[in-house]
């Protein structure tokens, strides 16, 4: 078993690690205190279900360009309305969003993460079946170096005996005596290590991450991603990635995890902060302009994705497609909403909260 670094990933190995250092136990208090100020502002939305909505394209635009898989926002908000033909990468990005909303909602249902689970949540990522990987000759590179920055068990028996190991501590947050977000950093390197699939582990990686927060009552819904931190230090994160394979010196690492989280949660806030703001003042002049067509099926509707068009619209509000077009065109009309036509579709763009979700502050 010493012939095999890897197998140190096993959280049982490093029990005896001291995290009570003077900067990480400083850092955990930062990160929860910014976690703990995000999880309480999430009530002050009157419909969480659009603030899920609306970060999870985000996240999942985000996370997908780690990997670059790269869209613009235009192009998901739009694919995110249609049911036609997409390009290949909008629709590894919905994918992604697709089984980050299944993945909450299994987690929500079971109180628990399978092996199952986790196949399925790749599954959705990726778009195939292959599941974990049975063929040696993976490596994990930096994707912007083509830098070797680890190499992951090759046999499937130990892949599984791995995946099984880290699904029992991630489901069991007092097998280890540690702070839960230390746990969450210590899960997060452990999965990426074993890197069980061909295609799609950071994308899986970070999806669990948010599901082990909600999952332990840190966060009441799914809206803290850490992919953009990720992305504005991608070279760190790689670099800490190999240097704790080498080394097994834990503090930097859980010490970058903390800090994405603090960075993550204060940004969210106020991502949400905003959001909230928007909404009541869409709200308010809607209702002072157009009190007839008022309602807050129709704010919520407005809020859930920036974009929408006449069959979506009488869809989701009841409506025939002749009152929805009257409806939509009427808030265009008094610049509640803008107008795009693409062909024979016209889009009707909540411009404010493009702009709002466009922001990387």
């Amino acid at each position: 078993m010493k012939s095999r670094p890897w197998f140190s990933l096993l959280p049982d190995a490093i029990r005896d690690v001291d995290f009570n250092t003077v900067k990480v136990l400083k850092k955990l208090n930062q990160a929860s205190r910014a976690l703990g100020n995000l999880n309480g502002s999430l009530a002050s939305v009157p419909n969480s279900a659009v603030l899920i909505t609306t970060l999870t394209l985000q996240e999942a635009q985000l996370s997908s360009e780690i990997e670059n898989i790269v869209t613009t926002q235009d192009e998901l908000y739009e694919a995110n309305i249609d049911l036609g033909p997409t390009s290949p990468e909008v629709k590894e990005v919905n994918g992604y969003a697709a089984a980050l909303s299944a993945g909450f909602e299994r987690a929500r249902r079971d109180k628990i993460i399978r092996r199952n689970d986790l196949l399925e949540i790749q599954r959705s990522i990726v778009g195939n079946s292959q599941g974990l990987r049975t063929t040696p000759g993976t490596r994990i590179q930096n994707v912007a170096t083509n830098e070797i920055v680890h190499t992951p068990p090759q046999n499937i028996n130990d892949i599984k005996k791995l995946l099984d190991n880290f699904l029992s501590f991630f489901n069991d947050v007092e097998r280890l005596d540690y702070d839960p977000l230390i746990q969450l950093a210590i899960l997060h390197y452990q999965f990426e290590a074993i890197h069980p699939f061909y295609d799609g582990n950071g994308r899986t990686g970070r999806i669990l991450n948010v599901l082990y927060l909600t999952n332990n009552e840190l966060l009441d819904a799914p809206v803290l991603y850490l992919s953009r931190y990720i992305i504005e230090n991608k070279s760190e994160y790689y670099r800490l990635m190999k240097e704790l394979g080498g080394n097994r010196e834990w503090e930097n690492w859980v010490l970058f995890i903390l800090e994405a989280i603090e960075t993550t949660a204060k940004q969210t806030q106020r991502t949400v902060t905003r959001l909230r703001e928007l909404m009541r003042k869409k709200k308010e002049a809607i209702r002072a302009t157009l009190p007839k067509l008022y309602s807050q099926d129709l704010i919520n509707h407005l809020f859930k994705n920036p974009y929408t068009k006449v069959k979506i619209y009488a869809k989701d509000l009841g409506k025939t497609e002749a009152v929805a077009r009257q409806h939509l065109n009427t808030l265009e009309e008094n610049g509640f909403l803008t107008a795009n036509k693409k062909g024979t579709t016209k889009y009707y763009i909540n411009q404010e909260l493009l702009e709002l979700l466009a922001e990387r502050d």
